[in-house]
């Protein structure tokens, strides 16, 4: 089975992926860059040069570039806030449900009847092989960004999911239109805004976000290897 791989800044932590063939890919929406292994193709969502703020990410181009290659099945990892107490920074999730508050279209001119869904058709082959734990059956939270969440956001948000992000939402709305399955992993990554002891800054979550970096190499070695 051919995997298309997003990812963003645990990618750019990687070497994982050094030595895969680095190309630019030509779309409607744009030109996307494309590392590829075998059947195996990767995108950093954020991309591989100066990163790019979510809100400004080309998820058009993105998604319709690993189509374009063939791709049989997506698996994306993000990294998330966590909304509950009982998730905190370096648990790994799968999420199958998602709120987003601006959907995303490769059809802005016309109504698309399609009901969203995160099929996550490899989940249990990872599960099976991963040697570590992956809480599943989560609900992720899409805000806008750039920017963390206000207090007050995230007391309205932890009533609605478990993780927010500014990402899936998008890519799994994509997916979905081209009748790609969608494969969820998330790195939780900080607590929401005013969930968590230590104040969110960029610097605690730069920090942890290295912290983690070993749980995630570890799911990518998986990843490479039970996909294969």
């Amino acid at each position: 089975m051919k995997i298309g791989f997003i990812s963003g800044t645990s990618i750019a932590r990687s070497g994982h992926f050094e030595a895969w063939e680095r190309r630019l890919i030509e779309t409607p929406w744009g030109p996307v860059s494309v590392r590829s292994c075998g059947d195996h193709h990767l995108i950093n969502r954020h991309g591989f040069e100066a990163p790019v703020p979510p809100h400004a990410v080309n998820y058009r181009a993105n998604i319709q570039a690993l189509k374009d290659l063939g791709v049989e099945a997506l698996v994306s990892l993000q990294s998330v806030g966590s909304l509950q107490h009982d998730l905190p920074p370096g648990t790994l999730i799968s999420c199958d449900d998602y709120v987003s508050f601006s959907p995303i279209t490769f059809h802005d001119d016309r109504a698309t009847a399609f009901a969203p869904q995160v099929t996550n058709n490899l989940i249990p082959r990872i599960l099976e092989a991963f040697d570590g734990e992956i809480e599943t059956g989560k609900v992720y939270i899409q805000t806008r960004g750039p920017r963390f969440e206000t207090r007050a956001e995230v007391r309205i948000l932890k009533g609605w999911g478990d993780v927010v992000g500014m990402t899936m939402a998008h890519e799994a709305d994509l997916a979905n239109e081209l009748g790609l399955p969608y494969n969820s992993l998330c790195m939780i990554d900080n607590y929401a805004h005013g969930l968590g002891e230590e104040p969110l800054s960029p610097e605690a979550f730069h920090k942890v976000v290295a912290e983690n970096l070993g749980k995630v190499e570890g799911l990518f070695s998986c990843l490479l290897t039970c996909l294969a």
